[in-house]
């Protein structure tokens, strides 16, 4: 839903920045909701948490925007493929930047797969290869920042959540590194985008109505919010197995779902790089866990 929503509101307002800090104020207002009713305990942190939060806000802002910023200006199939690649980055992330993260030779073999699948998506029948390259590139970037992300948060995060003083257990975390992603993206918007911002928001009005671009807006805001959240609290409770396997099936899904409703192209290489790519990526995800799950019994 996140990923339709997304699309719709794109495509009726080309502002994609804006639409990025709009969807991580609809999680905000979320938060506080949860806070102020008393629904979540309210985080209790110090000043040095806070900052030690603030590169995964960062990366999550990149990672964010990246993702909105592929999807507005290529196909939502397309950029969902591309992603399928964030292993790779995260393999490379996690023996360049220290505390060296080897994985298990397995998981490594299953990176080529992923690669391949990828280029192979990426060579149309009869036209060769045929790139968005700008969305290629966002989505790419949105690896990368994901693949920091996850090495550089791996540690506060356990920290915070095991402080039982703090409240911070999985959806705090994600409530917190939320807003901070938001203030972070606020620069972004004023940069890049809010000379022209009552350009397009006129044109964006009188196209589809005010009315159709807040609830696009809104919405794509709220399942993001949800969606991240629910899977912050999931991959805490459940098992690798699972969790590979219905990561998999989300990115099918999303691919699939995001062709049919806005009649995206998918010739047979797509889809078999796409089956390829995905396939892979599941493979990786189970060859790295084994090793965790090793650590954890020793």
């Amino acid at each position: 839903m996140y990923n339709v929503y997304n699309k719709k509101a794109s495509k009726m307002m080309h502002a994609h920045w804006t639409i990025a800090a709009l969807q991580l104020v609809v999680g905000m207002v979320w938060s506080m909701v949860m806070w102020g009713s008393g629904m979540r305990k309210i985080p209790k942190l110090t000043a040095s948490d806070i900052t030690a939060c603030l590169p995964i806000g960062l990366c999550m802002c990149i990672a964010h925007g990246g993702s909105v910023l592929a999807m507005a200006v290529g196909a939502v199939s397309f950029a969902q493929i591309v992603k399928a690649c964030e292993p790779v980055f995260a393999a490379v992330v996690g023996l360049l930047i220290p505390p060296v993260d080897l994985k298990p030779t397995l998981a490594y073999a299953m990176l080529i797969p992923i690669v391949g699948g990828v280029g192979l998506a990426c060579v149309k029948e009869g036209k060769g290869i045929d790139i968005n390259v700008e969305a290629f590139m966002y989505a790419s970037i949105a690896n990368v920042a994901a693949a920091f992300k996850g090495k550089l948060g791996g540690s506060v995060t356990k920290a915070l959540k095991s402080d039982k003083t703090k409240n911070m257990d999985a959806a705090n975390v994600y409530a917190v590194n939320n807003i901070i992603s938001l203030f972070f993206t606020l620069p972004m918007v004023i940069v890049s985008e809010l000379p022209t911002l009552q350009k397009e928001w006129d044109h964006a009005v009188n196209e589809h109505g005010a009315s159709s671009v807040i609830i696009n807006i809104a919405l794509s805001g709220f399942f993001y919010y949800i969606y991240n959240e629910f899977a912050f609290a999931f991959t805490a409770s459940v098992g690798a197995v699972t969790s590979s396997v219905l990561n998999t099936a989300k990115r099918v899904i999303i691919i699939v779902v995001s062709a049919i409703l806005f009649n995206e192209a998918m010739d047979k290489n797509t889809i078999l790089g796409s089956a390829i790519a995905i396939t892979g990526t599941f493979a990786y995800s189970l060859a790295s866990k084994k090793k965790t799950e090793k650590k954890k019994k020793a």
